[in-house]
């Protein structure tokens, strides 16, 4: 039942749907909330409180503009193959649709909320919320692929100053007594939204256009836009000394857009070829210099000290490696229903339902782990559970029954995570002092974005590699003309989405089309794998290096 629909109706603890919610958010896509957002919500600085009918609005402006960013970042993976089709991208133009926009949330997110707390939380959320609505009609607009990358890259520097800017509003509009109702509030309905966001964004594409997805941005933004100018109030943080980080941040986004630069454009030129070469070498270069320089800055973005605590660098390690490999998944995951699969667009939004319900369903229980046996044990058990679940996924063969192939994949990859995200939030909080937990969940935040835009580009690299070698296999032992086969294997760098010739007849192009299916399959497989073992990678790293926490983290919330 490919077509199946998923419901979900589930009450649970305030804080810890709060867990859940983000570290769902997470892994679905870059767009959406990071790991640890809670802490920086209820690390925020005190407030006396909003009256309550500002207070309704407030609420209104942060959900809905977290729903629009949501809602957009689940269903962009579910219409790549659509806009592939339709703009006649290869799969490299396809990956930086995504990691354009990665790229800027990734370097800026920390840039954002040190800007909210500066200059005015609502003018710099309101900033965020034009730019990415603007945006957005430049993505639906979109003639070509290269117009729809550079829309997608502004897209991500308004989601910098609009994801942070949300929940600083919130913790700093409502006292300390109101604040947890609040943010059940916002995650509740946050949840919602993203749940069915999938689903809604697949028959939005297979009903009306891949560009309809951004343009529902558009009436969400104008209606945050009034509400927030109207009845949000104005907050920054009145301390708040020293410079902003701008050399730290160019030199991350320098940095990482050279590496991921290189990685992407070495499956069309090779490792070998000078400007690959010169990206990669200057991405590293640039990112120790970002290194040096948050070691010399007055008021770093990322201050390095953190990193002494073994629990909040392991924290980190593991996330890097169990988000990578999420975030890979789910890009192919995609990919690998829609092209090769042939799934609807809603169902392919549909798939994954079955991991967000055990996720929410589990959430109460795994948020008890950590008093239980401590945060080593259930970070090393959930990503090996996890990794099983990846593992999974590589069992299914083309055209295989949902129910029997990946349905038991999903439930198996969201029991691992269920069974990791509260405890690896709360060892993060845990690790450092009350007055740097804002800090550290916005490192690990950036971490978990860096993780998946390093992840997509690798991920490329093997497909394209592992994609190539077996289409020429198995175009080898098809018997058709030499240059029909050769018309395939040129345009491999558009992998699953290929165009067979119609000069052959419909028996050749069918067989060529399932060549190319089998070809992308075997390539997901390799992936899974790959996932699989960085996944039991984040377990030895909780393994080795979490250990009892430097301070009581039962104190923690969450």
């Amino acid at each position: 039942m490919r077509k199946g629909t998923f419901l979900l109706v589930y009450w649970i603890d305030v804080k810890q749907i709060v867990v859940t919610f983000i570290r769902y958010c997470c892994v679905m896509s870059a767009v959406i909330q990071e790991p640890c957002s809670k802490g920086m919500v209820l690390s925020g600085s005190p407030s006396t409180g909003c009256d309550a009918s500002i207070a309704r609005w407030i609420l209104a402006a942060t959900i809905l503009a977290s729903s629009m960013a949501f809602i957009d970042g689940t269903v962009v993976n579910v219409a790549l193959p659509f806009l592939q089709k339709e703009l006649n991208a290869t799969a490299i133009g396809v990956q930086w649709v995504v990691e354009s926009y990665a790229l800027l949330l990734s370097a800026l997110l920390l840039v954002g909320g040190s800007l909210g707390d500066r200059y005015g939380r609502r003018r710099i959320f309101t900033l965020g919320i034009v730019i990415f609505a603007l945006a957005s009609a430049l993505c639906g607009l979109s003639a070509n692929i290269t117009e729809l990358i550079v829309a997608r890259a502004v897209q991500g520097v308004g989601a910098a100053l609009l994801v942070p800017g949300s929940l600083a509003i919130i913790s700093a509009s409502f006292s300390d007594d109101k604040r947890g109702r609040a943010i059940g509030t916002w995650s509740g309905f946050s949840a919602i939204t993203t749940a069915i966001g999938p689903v809604l964004g697949g028959w939005l594409v297979e009903h009306l256009s891949w560009r309809a997805v951004f343009f529902l941005n558009l009436p969400i933004a104008v209606a945050v836009i009034v509400i927030s100018l109207w009845r949000v109030p104005e907050s920054h943080e009145k301390n708040k000394r020293g410079t902003m980080d701008w050399i730290g941040a160019t030199l991350a986004t320098l940095g990482l857009g050279g590496l991921v630069y290189g990685l992407i454009e070495s499956s069309r030129a090779g490792f070998t070829n000078p400007v690959v070469m010169a990206s990669l070498i200057s991405g590293v270069v640039l990112l120790a210099l970002f290194t040096f320089n948050e070691t010399r800055a007055s008021d770093p973005m990322m201050p390095l000290g953190l990193f002494r605590s073994r629990n909040f660098t392991g924290a980190n390690l593991l996330t890097l490696f169990l988000y990578a490999g999420l975030s890979g998944t789910f890009f192919f995951f995609a990919l690998d229903l829609i092209q090769v699969q042939n799934y609807s667009a809603t169902a392919a939004g549909s798939a994954l339902l079955p991991f967000v319900i055990v996720m929410f369903a589990l959430s109460r229980w795994s948020g008890g782990l950590i008093d239980r046996f401590g945060p080593r044990i259930p970070l090393t058990v959930g990503p090996l559970i996890a990794a099983i679940g990846f593992a999974l996924f590589a069992r299914p063969s083309v055209n295989a029954n949902y129910w029997s192939g990946f349905f038991p994949a999903s439930i198996t990859m969201g029991l691992g995570m269920a069974i990791s995200v509260a405890p690896l939030t709360t060892t993060v909080m845990g690790s450092v002092s009350s007055e740097q937990a804002g800090v550290a969940s916005g490192i690990n935040n950036a971490v978990s974005r860096t993780a998946g835009l390093i992840a997509i580009a690798v991920f490329g690299v093997v497909m394209q590699q592992t994609f190539g070698t077996s289409l020429e296999k198995r175009l080898a032992e098809l018997s058709v003309p030499d240059d029909v086969r050769r018309e395939v294997s040129e345009q491999r760098v558009r992998l699953a989405g290929i165009e067979v010739p119609k000069t052959v007849d419909q028996q050749t192009q069918e067989s060529l089309k399932q060549v190319i299916r089998e070809s992308f399959h075997s390539g997901f497989r390799v992936l899974m794998f790959v996932s699989a073992a960085l996944a039991v990678g984040s377990s030895v790293m909780s393994w080795l290096m979490i250990g009892k926490p430097t301070k009581s983290l039962r104190s923690q919330p969450g």
